[in-house]
């Protein structure tokens, strides 16, 4: 067995190390979050945090760790003769980012259950999870459906495994800690709030405390066994301290003068729903615990506010996670009760260190708005080379609710929620032969490849005489996540200062929609005499939306250029995820500028996509009373659709259809 490397030998990251800590002296926390850049420690804690975690007393025999002194009553392996039990080490169960649901929630089978009615039960993680640690790393990128199994267990402490009337339930009570980097995306916001704590994670800028990672890491390489032996002794302190603090955790006084802290500054800051509140009243208590206090004092108020609190302030995935440090503490003097008047309280040795949001940068200057770049020359007439009339970045225009667009025909791409695929999950169209091991019978249909083999079988009984080759698989339609590549004009002809904060607000509406569909997105701009990919595609909508809000206008249209840089990345992306599909969205006016004949240039660049079969569509911005109509052309050339600004509007008036298939006439 591999030696994991001594949680106290990380450097640094005090705010993680608490949070981990918090949780294992009350798992009633509800687990942590770490967010934060690659190669920042953040697995190597969490695989930390298992060695020091209280020995468990589990029913001898039983898979599903039942408490021999509270078994539970369901449990398939159950009744529990008392008495019969065993001291092991909490396990540390990890689920990886690809698993199937059956290897998460168990399985049955299928065959002894239709014909001998046996419940025949292999259990999943979750039962190997119950009472000890559920670790994902990458958590962010998890399938769907593993998602909607997670927070079912997380809030019923139960997982329920149906099979065609045949049922299994067992106890799922675990301590849940997810990894995560956020230019990787989001997570979807039920699953975030169903983390009690949450952490942001960075590499010290410190160079001795680099130069100390890097020795320990080393050390811990070259002989595994003598590093962790080095701090044997550290660590055995930790491990006593949390035994200590969990047995002194139910003497915590929570007080009223806390408890109205925590509650005005949950509405202070206006978090959605009760759970902070919670979450804040138990953090506040481990953290008093764990100073080895029986009163909860302003200072743990504070640190449980910015542990809980950042994910849950959010509106939007846009919105950088974090809380304002001032206003929290306004808010604690303003409500400080007469039970939280100690004037220097003790944090104790490892207590609350620093944490919470950053500071907003300031807004960029606006600039003039009168000095908006001419699309095709510079003063004298002169041609602009790239670059040269740039105009400061115009922030985007409140975003707004889109209609859906879609890739037509049938995928087999990733689970999402934008266009029609055949899924694992949905609604059952057909049934065929398993292919490996059956995951979703179609009872009817598996019925009736056995019933003409019954009398051949010598059937006798009431039961069905059921082979592995009468087993039919449900074939279920769903929907699948795409490649939502942002082709964006960012030239002259789209630099006054309104428009083309009209034109961000649409751009930023449609990667809210993707975050809020799982899609992939990439941006790609053109201006001046060329493109540039400004992100690579990417789950990360955040990074999109960061890369457009400082996305500079002016110069000609290279708009041939543009198309052939996207079609450049579609090309790459399918070598590199065949199954998702792509859709591209072309942002412009539809003008082509520079270089002999960029109209015509354009024109074959576009019939590109169009032979290649990829979905596509037009966001029109052109404006003024005389339009040229040339988007709606560059639309029939690509074989996709062109809507304006106000059609891409859910609540428009205009008839947009759904689907990007209605080719020109």
């Amino acid at each position: 067995m591999t030696t994991p490397f001594p949680f106290t030998a990380v450097v640094g990251q005090d705010d993680l190390r608490l949070a981990l800590l918090l949780n294992a002296v009350s798992p009633a926390v509800g687990g942590v979050l770490v967010r934060g850049e690659k190669g920042t420690a953040k697995s190597t804690a969490v695989r930390a945090l298992s060695a020091l975690m209280p020995t468990l007393d589990v029913v001898s025999g039983c898979r599903f760790s039942c408490d021999p002194g509270y078994p539970d009553p369901g449990c398939p392996d159950g009744p529990h003769e008392p008495g019969a039990f065993e001291t092991r080490a909490a396990r540390m169960v990890e689920l990886p980012v690809g698993a199937s649901e059956d290897r998460l929630v168990g399985a049955l089978d299928i065959e002894r259950a239709l014909s001998e009615g046996v419940k025949a039960f292999e259990p999943g993680l979750l039962a190997d999870a119950h009472r000890g640690i559920l670790y994902v790393d990458e958590v962010n990128l998890l399938h769907d459906h593993l998602v909607d199994l997670l927070l079912d267990a997380a809030a019923m402490g139960a997982s329920y495994v149906e099979r065609e009337g045949v049922s299994v339930r067992h106890a799922a009570r675990f301590l849940l800690v997810g990894t995560m980097n956020p230019e990787e995306g989001e997570l979807r916001p039920q699953l975030l709030d169903r983390f009690g704590l949450t952490v942001e994670v960075a590499a010290s800028r410190e160079p001795d405390q680099r130069v100390e990672v890097v020795r320990r890491r080393l050390a811990y390489d070259d002989d595994p066994a003598a590093f962790a032996a080095r701090w044997a002794e550290e660590e055995a302190a930790v491990r006593a301290r949390i035994v200590a603090a969990r047995e002194l955790l139910p003497s915590v006084r929570l007080g009223d003068g806390a408890l109205r802290q925590i509650a005005a500054t949950c509405a202070a800051f206006e978090v959605d729903g009760m759970r902070a509140d919670i979450v804040m009243a138990r953090t506040a208590t481990a953290l008093a615990a764990w100073a080895g206090r029986t009163d909860v004092l302003a200072e743990d108020v504070r640190q449980a506010a910015l542990l809980a609190l950042p994910h849950r302030r959010r509106r939007n995935p846009f919105d950088a996670p974090g809380l304002d440090e001032d206003k929290l503490d306004e808010t604690l003097e303003e409500f400080g009760g007469s039970d939280d008047d100690d004037p220097d309280p003790d944090p104790g040795p490892d207590g609350p260190g620093g944490g919470g949001g950053q500071p907003e940068p300031d807004d960029a200057p606006e600039g003039d708005g009168d000095t908006a770049a001419r699309p095709e020359a510079g003063e004298g007439g002169q041609p602009q080379p790239s670059g040269a009339g740039e105009q400061s970045a115009a922030r985007a225009s409140e975003p707004f609710r889109t209609k859906m667009l879609s890739v037509p025909g049938i995928g087999e791409g990733a689970a999402g929620r934008r266009s029609r695929a055949r899924t694992e999950h949905g609604r059952t169209t057909g049934a065929r032969r398993p292919r490996g091991a059956l995951t979703k019978l179609h009872l009817a249909a598996t019925v009736q490849a056995a019933a003409p083999h019954q009398r051949a079988r010598g059937r006798s009984g009431p039961g069905l005489v059921v082979r592995r080759d009468d087993l039919r698989q449900a074939t279920r339609e769903g929907r699948e996540g795409n490649l939502v590549l942002f082709v964006v004009d960012a030239s002259g002809s789209m630099a006054a200062r309104q428009r083309m904060s009209a034109v961000k607000g649409a751009v930023l509406s449609l990667l809210l929609d993707a975050y809020q569909r799982r899609d992939k997105v990439g941006l790609v701009t053109f201006r001046g005499t060329a493109a540039d990919v400004a992100l690579p595609p990417t789950s990360s909508v955040d990074a999109a939306a960061a890369r457009l809000e400082t996305l500079p206008t002016g110069g000609r249209t290279p708009l041939a250029a543009g198309l052939l840089r996207a079609h450049d990345v579609l090309r790459v992306e399918r070598l590199r995820d065949p199954a998702r599909r792509p859709l591209v969205v072309l942002v412009t006016d539809g003008r082509a500028t520079g270089g002999p004949e960029p109209v015509a240039l354009a024109g074959r660049a576009a019939r590109l996509f169009a032979a290649d079969g990829v979905a596509s569509v037009v966001v029109d911005c052109e404006s003024g009373p005389v339009r040229l109509g040339l988007a709606g052309q560059l639309a029939g050339e690509l074989g996709g659709t062109a809507v304006t600004l106000d059609e891409l509007r859910a609540d428009s008036i205009a008839g947009l259809v759904k689907d990007v298939q209605r080719r020109a006439a």
